[in-house]
């Protein structure tokens, strides 16, 4: 049993020397998190998700948390009688639907910087109205009218600098406003993607309901761990990327043309899966990176 012990404790420590490289490489780099799916949804996985966020902090890094709240806001839309529309996946946000997303939303942030705060680190919550963050105009899904969702035109990440600057952890809900300063419901993958480019991040994660992205999605043994952008082009001529992983895969790519080392792509319903794809050498989702970055760690080109 002793030998067993020493067997366990060995490989415990053997977790701390592999994360060791990441932690001295991505010390005070910024690392934007989507946070959405079933991990917002699930108390045990959200506590997870806000403990992994709590020491990537607590370690050196300088997080940034931009939630969703899809399924909650469609919940209380419900709850007052209405029905939630959807046109081409894009939530139809009239006058009404907009005031309860906000308030959902606001809900949902302050929940978020209560569970962050439990674990002694300051965070501060925040929309994309505060400090002109996100300018938005209206979005059209094509040529469809779909109310009041937002396309962020532009980014003014002062307010998340001045917070990180403090020392604080910045958790930001996906509303905007527009040069008439009218509110606007925005995409939250879309408001992670332009904040990281915005903020320079050196690595942006979504957490979806989503292992990765696989080369067949009918065979689950061809997750890709690590993809290039033109290895990512390359399959979505292929055919193979469809559904909600397109316009995600998309984003990633944006992303890393716009600046940000690596996008991480990673199922939320996988505890710590932001432990594991980040300390690990393996990793559990798929990384998609630049062409010309190096590969990860246990490929033998350096973290």
């Amino acid at each position: 049993m002793e030998d067993q012990h020493m067997q366990e404790v060995l490989g415990k420590a053997q977790v701390l020397v592999e994360a060791l490289p990441y932690i001295q490489r991505f010390n005070r780099k910024i690392i934007v998190v989507k946070y959405g799916g079933s991990a917002m949804i699930a108390e045990d996985l959200k506590k997870q998700v806000i403990q992994d966020v709590t020491l990537l902090k607590l370690v050196g890094f300088k997080p940034i948390i931009v939630h969703g709240g899809g399924k909650e806001i469609s919940r209380w839309v419900e709850k007052t009688g209405m029905t939630p529309e959807f046109v081409n996946g894009l939530r139809k946000t009239d006058e009404p639907t907009m005031e309860i997303a906000e308030m959902v939303l606001n809900k949902v942030n302050k929940s978020l910087v209560q569970m962050v705060q439990e674990l002694g680190v300051n965070a501060v919550g925040i929309s994309g109205k505060d400090g002109g963050l996100l300018k938005v105009k209206k979005k059209y899904s094509q040529g469809e009218d779909i109310g009041f969702v937002g396309e962020i035109t532009e980014v003014d990440p002062k307010v998340l600098m001045d917070l990180l600057e403090k020392d604080f952890l910045p958790i930001v809900c996906p509303v905007g406003m527009d040069d008439t300063f009218t509110t606007y419901n925005i995409n939250a993958d879309d408001a992670a993607c332009a904040i990281a480019q915005a903020v320079n991040a050196e690595k942006l994660a979504f957490l979806t309901d989503m292992e990765g992205v696989y080369r067949d999605p009918e065979d689950p043994a061809t997750l890709i761990s690590e993809l290039t952008v033109t290895e990512a082009e390359e399959l979505i001529q292929s055919g193979f990327i469809g559904g909600g992983m397109l316009p995600k895969l998309q984003n990633c790519m944006d992303a890393i043309a716009n600046g940000v080392s690596r996008v991480h792509i990673l199922d939320g319903r996988i505890p710590h899966c932001l432990l594991l794809e980040i300390f690990t050498n393996k990793g559990i989702g798929t990384a998609i990176l630049d062409d010309k970055e190096t590969r990860y760690y246990h490929e033998g080109a350096g973290v």
